[in-house]
């Protein structure tokens, strides 16, 4: 199966070292959405400065750490988008308030009560903005080599503040792919 064939909601896009575009320069990309129409994500490494709690404090204490508004990409950034993971044995399609996205991690209607949905998750991210492709644009860009297709993991959506998120998931590869995580972020400084 090529990289391609493998895009899907629940993978992820890890920009390659080449990929210089400042919107998405070392990201990692959760894709919530994926169809011949385009595909649709978040990205789950750019904490902002702005605290849940200054913009939706009913959500702050349910929000995982670092409990700020991420940066989710650059595409409708006025707009909220929210993540959360289920609790294990909790069942998505019981819950009310949430869409499954794949496997425990849902996508959270942010209009819900807090206190109700929070009991079923393990934790929420709430994201300011996202990022989207249309159908053929995706697919060049991972052609050209902006993109590496990885599957993702549950906890990768609530990655605390002290995880370099982009170096982990690179780490996690099968090699060579994952000697990629030690690429410097600014090659002059090296």
């Amino acid at each position: 199966m090529t990289e391609i064939d493998s895009l899907r909601a629940g993978m992820l896009l890890v920009a390659t070292p080449g990929l210089r575009d400042p919107n998405f320069r070392r990201t990692v990309v959760y894709l919530v959405a994926h169809s011949d129409e385009g595909t649709v994500g978040v990205i789950l490494n750019r904490p902002s400065e702005t605290a849940v709690q200054n913009v939706l404090p009913s959500w702050a204490t349910h929000t995982a750490r670092p409990h700020a508004v991420f940066a989710g990409g650059p595409v409708q950034t006025s707009a909220a988008m929210c993540l959360g993971v289920c609790r294990t044995g909790t069942d998505p399609r019981q819950v009310s308030g949430v869409v499954g996205v794949t496997g425990p991690v849902v996508l959270v209607d942010l209009d819900s009560d807090p206190a109700v949905i929070a009991q079923s998750l393990r934790g929420i991210r709430i994201y300011a903005g996202r990022a989207g492709w249309d159908a053929e644009q995706l697919v060049d860009e991972i052609v050209e080599g902006s993109w590496y297709v990885v599957p993702g993991l549950p906890d990768d959506v609530l990655a605390g503040p002290r995880t370099d998120l982009w170096f982990s998931v690179l780490r996690r590869q099968p090699y060579p792919r994952s000697l990629l995580a030690y690429h410097p972020g600014d090659p002059t400084r090296n």
